[in-house]
């Protein structure tokens, strides 16, 4: 009898390597990393490997290893959105107000609005058995009206816009719209998994009580973490990493889904503390390049291109135009409505369309609760896509040489070098 980790040892290497080599190639292109990574995981399925090499397919990924990658990928799922939740200032949160806000609420409002009336057209066609209407809209309504923060942050990193006025004023609207959009996620994912709307309130009550549990002992958290630190890096990474993982089970107890546990306790983990900090930077050094691949490939498993019927690709066209409408028209008509020109709103716009990692998190969550069929999520991940990856090319034209858009000079021009060191 063969050793059931030997399938193990040979499909992890092959899915980090492929997502690193997919990666590096997008770069070159300007792209975001992502973009490689979520391709590389999609032409390992049926899409690609699956239809030309169904053979050398089954011996890198048989179904007897899915179950072990799945599971690890999730691990690196729950970490990443534990590291996401980490990054969000609340602090920004409280403090949002003007262009911000409108920017925000109505970049994820419009979206949702189109979303439901597109969700209403793709019901009939695209909803799983036994999954109600109102659940069903109302996930597909939220998936159109994400903007993925940390890919945001990531193509302002890459371009040296992130603390440009640009820069901090789309972050700040990513990150309100995220937190919204999440909210939203969870009442959409009760009621799916709960089946009546009894219920979900209940499993809403219960996830809000444990949000409030979790900001009650932030206090006690905070100084847990600062002893724990002083005797040691190792004893604070095992204390955070034991921190999402029980969050995220108590969140899946509740009737969660677990990923909304460990972004909670990203959520209220004290920043500013070196030791944290660096727990993290391991943490991240690790899920990233490592375990998030994992997940990739296990939603690419079930993006396969190949059996989509010629109608279905007019209603992919359909959620692409409603997703970019929604999502640009309504950030960027907002920028503008509260006085920015045109350039900076269309950029505003650009940036808030930008879905990315965020996205096709949600979108998982959507295909293990049983939400989406396969199909609707094949059709969902190439809109994500081509979002993404329109962003830097559309960014640069918009931009054009507005120095509000563009990187702080270097400390040798006299003229605009204060400013970089008052932005730092």
């Amino acid at each position: 009898m063969s050793d059931p980790l030997l399938p193990v040892l040979l499909a992890v290497p092959v899915v980090v390597l492929a997502c690193q080599a997919g990666g590096r190639a997008v770069r070159l292109l300007g792209q975001p990393p992502v973009i490689g990574e979520i391709l590389a995981g999609i032409l390992l399925g049926p899409s690609l490997l699956g239809w030309l090499a169904p053979t050398v397919q089954q011996h890198l990924l048989p179904p007897s290893v899915l179950p072990v990658t799945s599971a690890l990928g999730t691990l690196g799922l729950l970490a990443f959105l534990f590291l996401i939740g980490l990054e969000l200032d609340l602090r920004s949160l409280r403090t949002t107000r003007g262009a911000v806000a409108a920017v925000s609420l109505t970049g994820l409002l419009l979206p949702m609005a189109l979303g439901a009336a597109l969700a209403a057209a793709l019901y009939p066609h695209f909803a799983p058995d036994g999954v109600g209407r109102l659940p069903f809209t109302l996930f597909v309504a939220v998936a159109l009206s994400i903007t993925a923060f940390p890919v945001l942050a990531r193509i302002l990193a890459d371009r040296g816009l992130e603390t440009t006025p640009l820069g901090t004023f789309a972050l700040a609207c990513a990150a309100t719209d995220d937190a919204l959009a999440w909210c939203l996620l969870t009442a959409a994912v009760a009621l799916a998994t709960t089946g009546t709307a009894l219920s979900a309130l209940t499993t809403l009550a219960l996830t809000a009580a444990f949000a409030a549990g979790l900001a009650l002992i932030r206090p006690l958290l905070c100084t847990l973490l600062e002893r724990a630190g002083r005797t040691g890096d190792e004893l604070l990474l095992a204390l955070l990493f034991a921190g999402l993982c029980l969050s995220a089970y108590t969140t899946d107890q509740i009737g969660v889904h677990p990923a909304f546990g460990a972004f909670l306790f990203g959520a209220v983990v004290p920043r500013g503390l070196p030791t944290v900090e660096r727990s993290a930077a391991r943490i991240r050094a690790v899920v990233l390049p490592l375990l998030l691949p994992l997940f990739f490939v296990d939603a690419g498993l079930h993006t396969d291109f190949s059996v989509l019927p010629a109608g279905q690709w007019g209603w992919g066209a359909a959620i692409l135009a409603i997703a970019v409408v929604g999502k640009w028209g309504g950030a960027a008509g907002a920028a503008r409505l509260t006085g920015s020109d045109w350039r900076w709103s269309a950029a505003v716009g650009t940036l808030m369309n930008c879905r990315g990692l965020t996205e096709l998190v949600v979108l998982g969550i959507g295909l293990q609760t049983g939400v989406i069929t396969e199909t609707l999520f094949t059709l969902l991940v190439i809109m994500t896509v081509i979002t993404t990856a329109a962003t830097a090319p559309i960014l640069r034209c918009v931009a054009g040489g507005d120095l509000r858009m563009t990187p702080p000079a270097p400390h040798d021009d006299p003229e605009r070098a204060p400013v970089r060191e008052a932005t730092r």
